[in-house]
């Protein structure tokens, strides 16, 4: 069925004050920082023989019986500054929180990106009033490519264990036989030990593909604004397809490179699926709640409670996926009780981190799950502001757990530090997404589901 309907063209400004707002935010993330730095170097880390107990009394043993000598009993790992020493514990928690924020904010870009391209390829015409936001978001992919490539090379010896040269010298003579056995994985066609050319011309190209299409379905979404034409949204839509199948393979990939081998005598084969649910349920959060903030200022009139059911189901049913995921991979290494699997595990529940293990669970499943269960609670605003909020922080909990306690043992922490890097990083993100959504009209007022999305009725 057709509908024409005439609508009037919105757009949003990025006022002084939400600017100035942002920079009085920027401006505390920056003094909570240095205020953790500070702090952090006053605490002086812990003494070098905790580091030899990874999150609990098993973790030396677990990996020393996957393969005997492969980290033996330690020494050659103390030398090269490798996974339990190397910078100072206070830069090396800055770096991790560098790294975290980088892949954490990355995600919220390339799932803008997403969303719209699931949108095209569905055909859907009930987001079309919406789907500048997430467009708007993506604007965040160059920003995220350069940050992440610049950061990788100031951080990677402190956060990625593999990266050290000592690890590739002959067995016999203390290498690392299982990090050897995944070396092409970073070195090919290099030698291993040498310069990870393949993971850094991935990590090069993953961010050009996902710009590259960003730049042409963005086109084809602007240039409808000024013509109308059909042709516009089949080639959008097109452009879309083929993107989901790159981004099929890209994100697995990515998972693996940019947070997976951070634990490198680890693996996990849902871990691709893991990382792709964290990051789409945070991107959900993050676009329902901007959704919500903009109709609050008396933006978006196309959008009404039929439109935050659809967008609230999503955050409460992607939130009980990313739980299925974290339980299927929990379950099978807790069953399976494979050493090079569980260690894992120990590392984050029998160690400091066993309070956030939890707090990650509360936040991102049994909060979501009660409080958005009711159909009344998805079309509500004032519901919307409260669980959205609750996942985008547990999402970056979720985020700090993967990758904190492989890079500094039982020397991380949780604090101002943390909290203000993150909310540095958020204001930078909040910058670019709310300055480019002012650039173009809030909805394509040619779009041709336009209609379809005015009379949508659930």
């Amino acid at each position: 069925m057709a509908y024409t309907t005439e609508v009037k063209e919105e757009r949003y400004t990025f006022t002084p004050k939400a600017k100035k707002n942002l920079m009085v935010i920027g401006i505390v993330g920056v003094v909570f920082t240095v205020l953790g730095t500070i702090l952090a170097l006053g605490s002086g880390g812990h003494t070098e023989e905790s580091h030899a107990l990874v999150g609990g009394m098993d973790s030396k043993e677990l990996t020393a019986s996957i393969d005997e000598g492969t980290h033996g009993e330690g020494d050659n790992h103390a030398e090269d500054g490798g996974h339990h020493h190397g910078s100072a514990p206070w830069l090396k928690r800055l770096f991790s929180n560098l790294w975290i924020n980088n892949v954490y904010f990355a995600g919220l870009g390339i799932i803008g990106l997403f969303f719209v391209a699931i949108q095209y390829a569905a055909q859907a015409g009930w987001s079309a009033g919406m789907k500048r936001i997430p467009l708007a978001m993506a604007h965040w992919l160059p920003f995220a490519g350069i940050l992440m490539i610049i950061s990788w090379f100031v951080v990677n010896h402190d956060v990625f264990h593999w990266t050290h040269a000592s690890l590739y010298v002959p067995i016999e003579e203390g290498g690392d036989k299982i990090i050897q056995g995944k070396a092409s994985l970073w070195y090919w066609p290099l030698e291993m030990g040498t310069f990870p050319i393949f993971y850094v011309v991935r990590m090069v190209v993953f961010f050009a593909l996902w710009y590259l299409f960003f730049l042409w379905i963005k086109r084809e979404m602007l240039a409808e604004d000024l013509d109308g034409d059909k042709s516009h949204w089949y080639k959008a839509r097109k452009y879309s397809a083929i993107f989901l199948v790159i981004f099929a393979v890209t994100s697995s990939i990515s998972a693996w490179d940019w947070v997976m081998s951070v634990d490198p005598h680890w693996f996990s084969t849902m871990f691709g699926w893991y990382m792709f649910a964290s990051w789409w349920v945070n991107g959900l959060a993050v676009i329902t709640l901007i959704v919500v903030m903009l109709k609050e200022k008396g933006y978006l009139k196309v959008v009404n409670s039929n439109h935050l059911h659809d967008i609230g189901k999503f955050v409460f049913g992607f939130s009980v996926f990313w739980t299925y995921i974290w339980f299927s991979q929990f379950m099978l290494i807790y069953y399976a009780n494979i050493p090079e699997e569980t260690v894992y595990f120990i590392q984050r529940l029998d160690s400091q981190y066993k309070g956030v293990f939890f707090v990650n669970l509360i936040l991102n499943f049994f909060l979501p799950f009660l409080l958005l269960m009711t159909r009344d609670a998805k079309r509500h605003m004032s519901m919307l502001k409260v669980v959205c909020p609750i996942v985008i922080g547990g999402h970056f909990i979720d985020f700090y757990l993967m990758i904190t306690p492989g890079v500094m043992q039982n020397d991380g922490g949780f604090g101002f530090m943390e909290i203000g890097m993150f909310m540095i990083f958020a204001v930078a993100f909040l910058f670019v997404t709310l300055s480019n959504l002012e650039k173009s009209p809030l909805y394509a007022r040619n779009h041709p589901m336009l209609g379809e999305s005015l009379h949508h009725h659930i």
